[in-house]
C-alpha cells in the first residue's frame, strides 16, 4: 500500500500527509502507552498463574495421597461404592475486559453435597481423599482461569508489538519520506509557477 497513489498534489496532498503522519504518530504513542500498561498486568498474572499451578499440584499430590491409603484399606471395590450416586462437580468463571482484552478473572467449582441415599465411604482415608480431591478441583480452576488469563493478556502483548512495530519501522518513516517528497514537489512547483508568471509578465525568468 502506498500513500502516493491516494495522495493529490499540491498543497491539499501535503496537508493529506501531514494529518497521516500526525495519527500514524500519536497512535503509536497510544499502542506504546497500551503496551507498558499489558506487560506490566501480563507479568502480574504469569505469578498469579504460576502460584496457582503450585497450590494446585500440591493440592494433587495430597489428594492422591489419601486416595492411595483407601485403595489399599478397602480395594478398588471400596472406591467404586463410595462414587456410586454422587453427582459432578460444576464450574463457572467470571470474565472481564482489560485493555480490550477479555480474560477470564475468577473460577469457582461448586461440588455437591453426598446423596442421603448413597453409601459412605468405607474408611476415613477415601473421606478425606474426597475433600482433598474437591480442594484440588477448586485450585485446578483457579489455575485454569490463571493461566488461560496470562495466555490471553500475552497474546495481546505480542500483537500490539508488532503493530507498534509496524507504525514505527515501516508506516511512519514511509509517510515521513513521502512528506518529504510531496514538500520538494511542492516548492518546485511554485518555483516554475513563479518562472512562469515572470514570462507571461515579460520579465527574463531570471
Amino acid at each position: 500500500m502506498t500513500t502516493a497513489r491516494r495522495t493529490p498534489p499540491g498543497r491539499a496532498g501535503r496537508l493529506r500527509l501531514r494529518h497521516s503522519l500526525d495519527v500514524a504518530e500519536r497512535g503509536a504513542d497510544l499502542l506504546e502507552q497500551k503496551l507498558r500498561i499489558l506487560r506490566t498486568e501480563h507479568e502480574r498474572l504469569l505469578r498469579v498463574a504460576e502460584a496457582a499451578g503450585r497450590t494446585w499440584r500440591d493440592l494433587l499430590s495430597g489428594a492422591e495421597t489419601w486416595l492411595l491409603r483407601g485403595l489399599l484399606l478397602g480395594g478398588e471395590q471400596a472406591l467404586d461404592s463410595a462414587a456410586a450416586g454422587t453427582a459432578l462437580a460444576e464450574t463457572s468463571v467470571g470474565w472481564s475486559v482489560f485493555m480490550g482484552v477479555r480474560r477470564p478473572v475468577s473460577a469457582s467449582v461448586s461440588v455437591p453435597p453426598r446423596p442421603a441415599t448413597a453409601a459412605a465411604p468405607s474408611n476415613t482415608a477415601l473421606v478425606h481423599a474426597q475433600a482433598a480431591y474437591a480442594g484440588a478441583v477448586r485450585a485446578a480452576a483457579e489455575y485454569a482461569a490463571a493461566h488461560a488469563a496470562a495466555e490471553l493478556v500475552g497474546s495481546e502483548v505480542v500483537s500490539t508489538r508488532h503493530r507498534v512495530r509496524a507504525l514505527r519501522r515501516h508506516w511512519i518513516p514511509r509517510l515521513r519520506e513521502e512528506l518529504h517528497r510531496a514538500g520538494l514537489a511542492l516548492e518546485q512547483s511554485e518555483q516554475e509557477d513563479g518562472v512562469r508568471r515572470r514570462w507571461a509578465a515579460g520579465g527574463d525568468g531570471r
